[in-house]
Protein backbone atom coordinates (compact mmCIF):
# COMPACT_ATOMS: atom_id res chain seq x y z
CA UNK A 1 0.00 0.00 0.00
CA UNK A 2 1.34 3.41 -0.53
CA UNK A 3 2.83 5.23 1.95
CA UNK A 4 0.83 8.52 0.38
CA UNK A 5 -2.56 9.45 2.06
CA UNK A 6 -3.20 11.12 -0.53
CA UNK A 7 -2.70 8.51 -3.30
CA UNK A 8 -4.37 5.88 -0.79
CA UNK A 9 -7.51 7.82 -0.81
CA UNK A 10 -7.32 8.35 -4.84
CA UNK A 11 -7.56 4.32 -3.81
CA UNK A 12 -10.30 4.61 -1.87
CA UNK A 13 -12.26 7.18 -3.69
CA UNK A 14 -11.88 4.74 -6.98
CA UNK A 15 -12.75 1.72 -5.43
CA UNK A 16 -16.22 2.90 -3.92
CA UNK A 17 -16.84 4.54 -7.09
CA UNK A 18 -16.32 0.92 -8.83
CA UNK A 19 -18.35 -0.19 -6.10
CA UNK A 20 -21.09 2.17 -6.55
CA UNK A 21 -21.37 0.86 -10.28
CA UNK A 22 -21.32 -2.70 -9.24
CA UNK A 23 -23.89 -1.96 -7.16
CA UNK A 24 -26.34 0.16 -9.58
CA UNK A 25 -25.77 -2.15 -12.55
CA UNK A 26 -26.65 -5.20 -10.20
CA UNK A 27 -29.69 -3.08 -9.24
CA UNK A 28 -28.83 -3.66 -5.28
CA UNK A 29 -30.29 -1.19 -2.86
CA UNK A 30 -27.43 0.17 -1.32
CA UNK A 31 -27.34 4.10 -0.13
CA UNK A 32 -24.27 5.96 -0.87
CA UNK A 33 -25.82 9.48 -0.45
CA UNK A 34 -26.45 11.21 2.54
CA UNK A 35 -29.61 12.92 3.00
CA UNK A 36 -32.23 13.83 5.84
CA UNK A 37 -33.33 11.94 7.97
CA UNK A 38 -29.62 10.69 8.39
CA UNK A 39 -30.72 8.64 11.18
CA UNK A 40 -32.23 6.43 8.50
CA UNK A 41 -28.50 5.61 6.61
CA UNK A 42 -26.30 6.66 9.41
CA UNK A 43 -23.47 5.18 7.38
CA UNK A 44 -24.07 7.85 4.64
CA UNK A 45 -22.61 9.42 6.65
CA UNK A 46 -18.96 7.91 5.68
CA UNK A 47 -20.15 6.58 2.34
CA UNK A 48 -20.98 9.47 0.92
CA UNK A 49 -17.35 11.19 0.90
CA UNK A 50 -16.16 9.01 -1.18
CA UNK A 51 -18.81 8.26 -3.75
CA UNK A 52 -19.43 10.33 -6.83
CA UNK A 53 -22.48 11.00 -8.99
CA UNK A 54 -19.91 10.13 -12.28
CA UNK A 55 -16.88 10.16 -14.05
CA UNK A 56 -16.81 13.56 -14.26
CA UNK A 57 -17.19 14.53 -10.87
CA UNK A 58 -14.94 11.93 -9.76
CA UNK A 59 -11.95 12.85 -11.80
CA UNK A 60 -12.30 16.57 -11.20
CA UNK A 61 -11.79 15.85 -7.56
CA UNK A 62 -9.14 13.74 -7.81
CA UNK A 63 -6.85 16.13 -9.91
CA UNK A 64 -7.99 18.96 -6.74
CA UNK A 65 -7.32 16.62 -4.30
CA UNK A 66 -4.01 15.52 -5.94
CA UNK A 67 -2.85 18.70 -6.14
CA UNK A 68 -3.29 20.07 -2.41
CA UNK A 69 -2.97 16.58 -0.86
CA UNK A 70 0.76 15.68 -2.34
CA UNK A 71 1.66 18.35 -0.68
CA UNK A 72 0.12 19.06 2.77
CA UNK A 73 0.38 15.69 3.39
CA UNK A 74 4.56 16.39 3.48
CA UNK A 75 3.25 18.48 6.89
CA UNK A 76 1.25 15.66 8.86
CA UNK A 77 0.38 12.32 9.73
CA UNK A 78 -1.02 9.73 7.48
CA UNK A 79 -3.76 9.61 10.92
CA UNK A 80 -4.06 13.38 10.71
CA UNK A 81 -4.63 14.01 6.84
CA UNK A 82 -7.39 10.82 6.47
CA UNK A 83 -9.30 12.07 9.81
CA UNK A 84 -9.05 15.37 9.00
CA UNK A 85 -10.35 14.73 5.09
CA UNK A 86 -13.54 12.36 7.01
CA UNK A 87 -14.21 14.66 9.23
CA UNK A 88 -14.51 17.62 7.79
CA UNK A 89 -16.31 15.69 4.50
CA UNK A 90 -18.76 14.69 6.48
CA UNK A 91 -19.58 17.72 8.70
CA UNK A 92 -19.77 19.57 4.90
CA UNK A 93 -22.16 16.81 4.20
CA UNK A 94 -24.18 17.23 7.31
CA UNK A 95 -24.55 20.79 7.08
CA UNK A 96 -25.70 20.92 3.52
CA UNK A 97 -28.36 18.35 4.24
CA UNK A 98 -29.39 19.93 7.39
CA UNK A 99 -29.55 23.49 5.49
CA UNK A 100 -31.05 21.57 2.27
CA UNK A 101 -33.64 20.35 4.62
CA UNK A 102 -34.62 23.52 6.31
CA UNK A 103 -35.24 25.35 2.81
CA UNK A 104 -37.51 22.70 1.04
CA UNK A 105 -37.36 19.84 -0.27
CA UNK A 106 -34.26 18.12 1.34
CA UNK A 107 -31.56 16.91 -1.12
CA UNK A 108 -29.28 13.74 -1.00
CA UNK A 109 -25.61 15.06 -1.32
CA UNK A 110 -22.27 12.69 -2.27
CA UNK A 111 -18.77 13.51 -2.89
CA UNK A 112 -14.88 14.18 -1.85
CA UNK A 113 -14.97 17.99 -2.39
CA UNK A 114 -16.54 19.00 1.07
CA UNK A 115 -13.44 17.23 2.28
CA UNK A 116 -10.93 18.25 -0.50
CA UNK A 117 -12.13 22.20 0.36
CA UNK A 118 -11.07 21.50 3.59
CA UNK A 119 -7.96 20.48 2.86
CA UNK A 120 -7.66 23.57 0.23
CA UNK A 121 -9.14 26.02 3.38
CA UNK A 122 -6.45 24.68 4.99
CA UNK A 123 -3.40 24.94 2.48
CA UNK A 124 -4.60 28.70 2.35
CA UNK A 125 -4.35 29.62 6.00
CA UNK A 126 -2.02 27.10 7.51
CA UNK A 127 1.21 28.19 5.53
CA UNK A 128 3.83 30.88 6.36
CA UNK A 129 2.79 33.46 4.32
CA UNK A 130 -0.98 33.56 5.41
CA UNK A 131 0.81 33.39 8.84
CA UNK A 132 2.98 36.39 8.73
CA UNK A 133 0.15 38.30 6.99
CA UNK A 134 -2.09 37.81 10.14
CA UNK A 135 0.28 37.72 12.81
CA UNK A 136 1.67 41.26 11.77
CA UNK A 137 -2.30 42.49 11.02
CA UNK A 138 -3.33 43.73 13.88
CA UNK A 139 -6.91 41.74 14.00
CA UNK A 140 -8.57 40.20 16.42
CA UNK A 141 -9.83 36.41 16.24
CA UNK A 142 -13.37 37.57 15.58
CA UNK A 143 -12.04 39.81 12.69
CA UNK A 144 -10.16 37.14 11.06
CA UNK A 145 -12.99 34.86 11.09
CA UNK A 146 -15.35 37.24 9.50
CA UNK A 147 -11.94 37.71 6.88
CA UNK A 148 -12.40 33.77 6.72
CA UNK A 149 -16.44 33.48 6.17
CA UNK A 150 -15.70 36.14 3.20
CA UNK A 151 -13.00 34.41 1.93
CA UNK A 152 -14.96 30.69 1.87
CA UNK A 153 -18.03 32.59 0.55
CA UNK A 154 -16.10 34.25 -2.30
CA UNK A 155 -14.25 30.76 -3.28
CA UNK A 156 -17.47 28.72 -3.00
CA UNK A 157 -19.10 31.51 -5.60
CA UNK A 158 -16.85 31.58 -7.74
CA UNK A 159 -15.99 27.86 -7.86
CA UNK A 160 -20.00 27.04 -7.65
CA UNK A 161 -21.87 25.54 -10.91
CA UNK A 162 -25.25 23.91 -11.45
CA UNK A 163 -25.64 20.64 -9.06
CA UNK A 164 -22.91 21.78 -6.59
CA UNK A 165 -23.41 21.33 -3.01
CA UNK A 166 -22.84 24.77 -2.56
CA UNK A 167 -23.17 24.61 1.18
CA UNK A 168 -20.88 21.30 1.13
CA UNK A 169 -18.37 23.73 -0.42
CA UNK A 170 -18.66 26.44 1.94
CA UNK A 171 -18.21 24.48 5.01
CA UNK A 172 -15.56 22.76 4.43
CA UNK A 173 -13.56 26.11 3.10
CA UNK A 174 -14.56 27.60 6.18
CA UNK A 175 -13.57 24.70 8.36
CA UNK A 176 -9.63 24.48 6.52
CA UNK A 177 -9.30 27.92 6.78
CA UNK A 178 -9.63 27.82 10.62
CA UNK A 179 -7.93 24.54 11.14
CA UNK A 180 -4.61 25.95 8.68
CA UNK A 181 -4.58 29.23 11.49
CA UNK A 182 -4.99 26.79 14.24
CA UNK A 183 -2.05 24.31 12.26
CA UNK A 184 -4.41 21.72 13.32
CA UNK A 185 -2.70 18.97 10.96
CA UNK A 186 0.90 19.85 12.52
CA UNK A 187 2.15 16.56 14.23
CA UNK A 188 2.98 17.50 18.00
CA UNK A 189 6.31 18.25 18.55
Amino acid sequence: MSRSPTLTLVGVIVVVFLVQRAVAFLQIPLAFALSAPVGRQPWTIVTSVYAHVGVGHLVANVVVLLVVGLYLEQQTSRLRFHAFFLATGALAGLTQVWVSDLVGPGVAVLGASGGIAGLVGYLLAGNRMSDTVLDRTPLSPRAQLVIFVVVAGAITVVTGGRGVALVAHFTGLLIGLLAGRAHLLRPSR
